[in-house]
C-alpha cells in the first residue's frame, strides 16, 4: 500500500450516495440489470470484488491484493499505454449489496472517483451501478472532451455488458 495521496476532494464521497458529484466535476451514472436471483447476486458479487469483471474486459489491472479493500493500489492500463492509478476508498458486502470504489492517484488522466456496486432489488433483480464523478488532468483527457466522456460512458456499459456474460457462465467446480 502507497502513501501517494489523493488527487481530489471529496474522498469517499461516492459511499453514501452514488449520484453524488461535487462542483468541478462531471458525473456517470450506468446502471445495467444483470439477472434475477441470489446466484446471480453472488456470482457478480464476487467477479467485482475479484477483480475477474475488470480482467475480462481486456483491460491491464495491477493491484497490491487478490480482492478488493480500503488501501489496496490498484493501476488500470488501457491500450497497453494509458496507466490509471488508484486506490480502493471503500468497500462493501452486504446480503443484497456489493462493491467498492477508488479514488484516482498522481499520474491518472483524470481525477475523481469510481464506484462498481452489485446490488439485489426486493423483487429479486440484480444490478451493476458504475457510478463516478471526474475532471480531465491529462492534456490528452481535455483535449478529448466529449470523447473521453464518451469512452468513460462506453466503458461503464461495457462493465455491466462482460459482468452479464460472466454470471451467464457456470462457475467451475
Amino acid at each position: 500500500m502507497s502513501s501517494a495521496p489523493f488527487t481530489y476532494e471529496p474522498v469517499g464521497a461516492t459511499r453514501d450516495d452514488l449520484t453524488h458529484c461535487p462542483p468541478g466535476f462531471r458525473p456517470l451514472l450506468v446502471r445495467t440489470r444483470l439477472g434475477e436471483g441470489h446466484e446471480i447476486f453472488d456470482r457478480a458479487a464476487e467477479a467485482v470484488m475479484s477483480w475477474e469483471m475488470h480482467r475480462a474486459l481486456g483491460v491491464g489491472l495491477d493491484a497490491t491484493a487478490d480482492r478488493a479493500a480500503p488501501g489496496v493500489d490498484v493501476t488500470v492500463t488501457l491500450a497497453g499505454v494509458i496507466k490509471a492509478p488508484c486506490r480502493i476508498i471503500w468497500t462493501t458486502e452486504e446480503p443484497r449489496r456489493a462493491g467498492w470504489a477508488y479514488g484516482t492517484l498522481e499520474g491518472h488522466p483524470e481525477c475523481g472517483e469510481e464506484a462498481f456496486v452489485v446490488d439485489r432489488t426486493g423483487d429479486g433483480t440484480v444490478w451493476l451501478t458504475v457510478a463516478a464523478f471526474s475532471r480531465p488532468t491529462k492534456w490528452y483527457a481535455r483535449v478529448g472532451g466529449p470523447a473521453t466522456r464518451g469512452f468513460q460512458h462506453a466503458y461503464a456499459r461495457r462493465c455491466g455488458a462482460v459482468l452479464r456474460r460472466l454470471c451467464e457462465q457456470r462457475p467451475e467446480a
